[in-house]
C-alpha cells in the first residue's frame, strides 16, 4: 500500500490576486486574531453576502493557501479525509481535502456545513480543541494540524431547522463572526467595484433590493443578495434595459410564485 499524500502547490491554493472586499465591521480584526491564537471560526451569515470572497481576501492577505469544500447532503467523511484507491494493480491512499489542509497549514473552509451529513462534521472534532489532531482511521494514525492550518465554516441562520443544525458540541469549538448585507453606500461601492456600473445606477439596485429584503417573511425566503446585485449591474453595464435586467436578474431569480413576483415587477417599475 502506498500513500498518496498531496502537496499543494500555488497554481491551485494560492490566491496569488488580491480580491476585492470592502469590509462592513471588525470582521478582519477578530479573524486575524482568531488564526494567531489557533482559533476555528464559523462565518454566519446570508446567502451572497460576502463570506466567501471575505475568506479568499484572508487567504490572500496572510499568503495562506485556502481549501474550500462545498458541503451537501452526501458529503461522507471519506470524501473530506481521503480513502483507499486502485491506482496501477496497487492500492494508494489518496489525501482527501481536509486532511490535505492539515498536512500543509492551509486554512480550510468548509462551506455550509449544515448541509453535511451530521456523522460527517463529528470529525473535525478534534482539530479544534487543543488536540489539534485528525484521527486516519483507515492508516491508523493521529495527524497532527501544522501550526499554519486554520479551520472555518459557514453557514446560513435563514435555513435553520430541526433538521439542519449545528450541534452545540460543534459550535462551541469557534467563534463567530456574523455577517449581513452591507450598509447602502458601502454595498453600493462593492457592486460599482464589481460590476463597474455607474455608481447612481448601483445605488438604485441597492435601494431595490432592501425593498426585497423587506418582504423576508412575508413572501421570500431571502431578499436579493449582493452578489444578484453585481449579476444585474454587469447585465446593466453590458446594454440590458434596467427594469429588463432586473426582472431577469433579482426578481426571477429569488422566486418562482407568480403573487409574489408581480410585486417584485412593480417595485421595479417604480425604482427604474
Amino acid at each position: 500500500m502506498n500513500t498518496d499524500n498531496k502537496t499543494i502547490n500555488n497554481a491551485e491554493y494560492f490566491i496569488e490576486k488580491e480580491p476585492y472586499y470592502q469590509p462592513s465591521s471588525n470582521e478582519i480584526e477578530i479573524f486575524n486574531t482568531a488564526l494567531a491564537e489557533n482559533i476555528p471560526v464559523l462565518l454566519k451569515g446570508p446567502t451572497g453576502c460576502g463570506k466567501t470572497r471575505f475568506m479568499e481576501y484572508m487567504s490572500w492577505y496572510h499568503k495562506r493557501p485556502l481549501i474550500a469544500v462545498s458541503c451537501h447532503d452526501d458529503l461522507t467523511t471519506s470524501d473530506l479525509v481521503g480513502r483507499y484507491l486502485i491506482k496501477d494493480s496497487s492500492t494508494v491512499w489518496q489525501d482527501g481535502p481536509l486532511t490535505t489542509a492539515v498536512r500543509n497549514g492551509c486554512i480550510c473552509y468548509l462551506d455550509e456545513i449544515v448541509e453535511a451529513r451530521k456523522d460527517t462534521t463529528v470529525v473535525i472534532h478534534p482539530l479544534c480543541d487543543d488536540r489539534r489532531i485528525l484521527p486516519l482511521e483507515k492508516l491508523g494514525q493521529l495527524l497532527k494540524a501544522s501550526p499554519d492550518f486554520c479551520l472555518t465554516m459557514s453557514y446560513n441562520p435563514g435555513y435553520q431547522s430541526a433538521v439542519k443544525d449545528l450541534k452545540p458540541s460543534t459550535r462551541q469549538r469557534f467563534i463567530s463572526i456574523d455577517f449581513s448585507y452591507p450598509a447602502e453606500d458601502i454595498e453600493s461601492v462593492i457592486v460599482h467595484e464589481e460590476s463597474k456600473l455607474d455608481l447612481k445606477q448601483c445605488e438604485l439596485l441597492v435601494k431595490l433590493a432592501n425593498m426585497t429584503r423587506n418582504l423576508v417573511g412575508n413572501g421570500l425566503e431571502e431578499g436579493a443578495s449582493t452578489r444578484l446585485l453585481v449579476h444585474t449591474a454587469k447585465l446593466i453595464y453590458r446594454g440590458f434595459e434596467p427594469n429588463m435586467a432586473c426582472k431577469c436578474g433579482i426578481a426571477d431569480a429569488i422566486t418562482d410564485d407568480d403573487d409574489t413576483k408581480t410585486l417584485l415587477h412593480e417595485m421595479i417599475d417604480t425604482v427604474f
